[in-house]
């Protein structure tokens, strides 16, 4: 049984450690063979700056997930939806009575299509319970990751098999996964290598009795990973439990971008950053190459159009952004000069895209960002 519905990052009123393992859900699927292609190659996980064939993404469906919000949020969503239909078709689930709804707000696209697909869904995080995808050459698969509503803190039923009913509309080869997880919970510079916090996998709510080892081979089976370099993270602080991509990003093999909390962040998530930091300063990737880290500065949360407190779940993150071909979307937050840096740091970092700043507060007040509402088709590799 799901449990109540919460505001995604809302802070926790019980940790983790308060729920009973009982209430957590079923029993975790057995470690997935891992997919091969015709060449007999293992399909990997690509790095998001690899040419895409569409993104994906989901309508809001439920006013008890946003209260008084959800036009507001959809229509975040259709703005988004649209940025991104400039440089790659969208698609995005609804379920078939809000179908209509979607297709007026998202309207036609820009210059890709923006196609709405009618799957039911809860809630708007495609990341996380939406398929990983694999690719090698001639061949793709989806790897669901067994969503279980981060740790059954929100309704899910919907979005549970959201990930299944989207790759058997395609046709798509779906690998079940040996750990539960999420999509944002998942990082990787396409090359063997994964970054992943602790405690939004080694954790009772996703993964009972599971080693941290052991979760490392069920995610390198599934996702074709040859290293993990572990975070620690936060657990039982926000909903996710301190997912990697509000932390922590490859921009490219051996290159990370790294969050660096604004003004008046809470000390705790400052020292999620400074743990991260030294960590990833030390860690060298599956290639055995150091790490270069540019640091990403968060907003002041006083300067913000929406004035939030260091403990808000408002998430102020500009290392939650997306890559599509040829861009780079954004938050931009309302701090003038914040907002300029990360548009030089981001410019600076993928040179050959356009940064694109996108206002996304709606979404942001639910504690996620344009990365969290999104998710990339990659292109096949070809047969060599």
């Amino acid at each position: 049984m799901d449990m109540p519905t919460t505001s995604r990052r809302r802070l926790l009123q019980l940790g983790a450690a308060a729920l009973p393992l009982a209430a957590l859900g079923s029993a975790l699927p057995s470690a997935a063979r891992a997919a091969t292609s015709p060449t007999g190659a293992t399909l990997r996980m690509p790095a998001e700056t690899d040419r895409h064939v569409r993104t994906f993404m989901a309508w809001p469906a439920l006013s008890s997930i946003w209260p008084n919000q959800l036009d507001a949020v959809r229509r975040d969503i259709a703005r988004v939806a649209d940025a991104i239909s400039r440089y790659e078709p969208v698609v995005v689930l609804a379920r078939s009575g809000q179908a209509a709804d979607a297709r007026y707000y998202c309207g036609a696209g820009a210059y890709y299509g923006i196609e709405v697909l009618e799957i039911p869904n809860d809630d708007l995080w495609i990341r996380d319970f939406g398929p990983t995808f694999v690719v090698a050459p001639g061949a793709i698969a989806g790897v669901d990751t067994n969503f279980n509503g981060w740790g059954n803190k929100q309704t899910h039923a919907n979005d549970a098999v959201a990930a299944a009913g989207l790759l058997g509309h395609y046709g798509m080869q779906r690998v079940q996964a040996g750990f539960v997880g999420e999509g944002g919970s998942l990082e990787t510079d396409g090359q063997g290598t994964l970054l992943a916090t602790v405690s939004s996998l080694v954790n009772g709510n996703r993964n009972p009795g599971m080693s941290q080892d052991q979760v490392e081979q069920a995610m390198k089976s599934a996702l074709g990973i040859d290293k993990v370099i572990w975070v620690p993270g936060l657990a039982g602080q926000d909903i996710t439990d301190c997912h990697i991509d509000c932390l922590a990003r490859f921009v490219a093999p051996g290159h990370v971008i790294l969050d660096q909390p604004g003004p008046r962040t809470a000390p705790k998530w400052v020292a999620v950053y400074n743990e991260t930091k030294k960590i990833l300063q030390s860690a060298t990737d599956a290639q055995g190459r150091p790490l270069t880290i540019t640091e990403l500065p968060g907003p002041d949360r006083e300067k913000m159009r929406v004035r939030v407190g260091a403990d808000s779940a408002f998430l102020s993150s500009y290392t939650n952004y997306y890559t599509v071909n040829g861009a780079v979307l954004v938050p931009q937050f309302g701090d003038t000069v914040a907002d300029g840096t990360a548009y030089a740091i981001l410019q600076a970092a993928y040179p050959g895209r356009n940064v694109v700043q996108l206002n996304i507060d709606n979404i942001a007040s639910g504690g996620g960002g344009i990365h969290c509402a999104t998710q990339s088709q990659p292109v096949v590799p070809p047969l060599v």
